[in-house]
């Protein structure tokens, strides 16, 4: 669908036209037709898949079609990171660009007293992270009395984050005759359906592919290491054979980051670290390094893995693999946007063997297996038993004879314990227990 074909605003075409924005992509096909007639949205929508401009478009379009200057907050859109809430600000910038409609942003790290200016403002859309904006709604800075949007970003993330009762909360003090879309990678998650029961009224579902779906543009891998060592080396040489524009290393941890990225630029790699222990500041300087190409690659946590919209992730190397599938969909899946090609390999030991298993079975896909000829570890894969097709350790079903036969010989083991075992040629007596229990004696009368 073109997007000339959903009658918006002359203005709005005007700034896709400027941006080369002529198709729409699936989500916003399916999306912004309903969004204009007013309709509650559970969205289910895979990160990267255009979900941004969905919910802004109508919006924009109502407000140019409807002003309102005197009104306080239209639209409100809550996301669960700051690198996201700002993504999301630019691309309202960018739309609005042609019209009267501002934007503001109110999130952790920022001055308290900056943002009291910016409600103060009245901006038509306000992009917030929750916890933030419940601060200054007990300060009484904020007014929703005029709201006509409320949009629930990544709403799983927000979940997992813990912000189920202050997404409610900010909720009960909105509008009540206003439209509120759900945008959520999966809508199976605990507490979903809580959320969606307060917040929205009548929703219509909107499915387009989900987490469990097939990334047909990121090519999957695995490799195998013995250990924390061998991957370090496997990594380097991946970041200096592949080709790649940038590139993601993910870890689970905040100081491993810092560790392998020490490490990285340590092999005269060009590297940046991201995760939560960086204020607002360190933040917004290391993208501004990656997108410059001061870096090219980026050492992150899962902080990075949902919101972080990075232009040219052709590689995206899981140290450590995702804690499940959700996370480690939303990892790969800073590659492969937009059409484009990515590879994304995952490097794992032996105690993550289990966890790649679960999360090909919970995608319905099977990873394919590389090697580095120079690097080949030790560690070949769980151990099978020879034309069993079972993993090593595992026990065969005793047959109904070897049951009985097995039983006959407890409930005799049973019988002799205690029992003086008779002698035998010149062999002393000795004492017949079983293992662990020592023979009875008398007491001396």
């Amino acid at each position: 669908m073109l997007f000339s074909d959903l009658e918006l605003h002359e203005r709005l075409q005007k700034a896709l036209t400027e941006r080369k924005f002529s198709e729409a992509t699936p989500v916003q096909a399916a999306v912004i037709p309903k969004a204009l007639e007013g309709k509650d949205l559970l969205v289910s929508s895979e990160t990267g898949s255009g979900k941004t401009a969905a919910f802004l478009l109508p919006a924009m379009d109502h407000f140019q079609n409807n002003p309102a200057p005197r009104s306080s907050t239209r639209m409100l859109i809550l996301v669960p990171t700051r690198e996201l809430a700002r993504q999301v600000l630019e691309e309202a910038e960018a739309l609005a660009r042609f019209t009267h409609i501002n934007a503001g942003l109110i999130t952790g790290g920022d001055q308290f007293r900056h943002q009291v200016n910016t409600l103060r403002k009245n901006p038509e859309i306000l992009i917030a992270t929750p916890g933030r904006l419940l601060e200054h709604m007990d300060n009484s800075n904020t007014d929703f009395s005029d709201l006509e949007y409320l949009i629930l970003d990544e709403a799983d993330r927000m979940l997992d984050f813990g912000f189920s009762p202050d997404m409610l909360k900010i909720a009960s003090e909105c509008r009540e005759e206003r439209q509120t879309m759900l945008f959520s990678a999966t809508l199976k998650q605990k507490g979903m359906g809580e959320l969606i029961n307060m917040v929205l009224n009548e929703p219509e579902s909107v499915t387009m592919s989900t987490a469990r779906d097939k990334h047909e543009n990121i090519h999957q891998q695995i490799m195998l290491s013995d250990d924390q060592k061998h991957k370090e080396k496997q990594t380097r040489w991946l970041l200096e054979n592949e080709s790649f524009d940038k590139a993601i290393v993910f870890t689970n941890t905040r100081n491993f980051a810092d560790q392998l990225c020490g490490f990285l630029r340590y092999s005269d790699l060009k590297a940046g670290v991201l995760h939560g222990e960086m204020d607002h500041q360190e933040r917004k300087k290391m993208m501004a390094m990656l997108n410059s190409g001061q870096i090219n690659i980026l050492v992150a946590t899962d902080v990075a893995a949902r919101g972080l919209d990075i232009k040219g992730i052709d590689l995206v190397i899981n140290f450590d693999m995702a804690r499940n599938g959700d996370d480690y969909v939303h990892r790969i899946g800073r590659t492969g946007r937009a059409g484009e090609k990515g590879l994304a390999i995952a490097l794992i030991g032996p105690s993550e063997w289990n966890l790649m298993s679960g999360i090909e079975r919970y995608l319905r896909i099977q990873f394919e297996k590389r090697s580095i000829k120079e690097l080949r570890g030790s560690w070949k894969g769980p151990k099978k038993l020879k034309n069993s097709g079972k993993a090593a350790g595992s026990k065969k079903k005793p047959t109904a004879k070897e049951k009985a036969a097995a039983a006959k010989t407890r409930q005799r083991t049973k019988k002799n314990i205690g029992k003086r075992r008779k002698p035998s040629g010149d062999k002393a007596t000795t004492e017949s227990v079983d293992a662990g229990f020592e023979p009875l004696k008398r007491k001396k009368s």
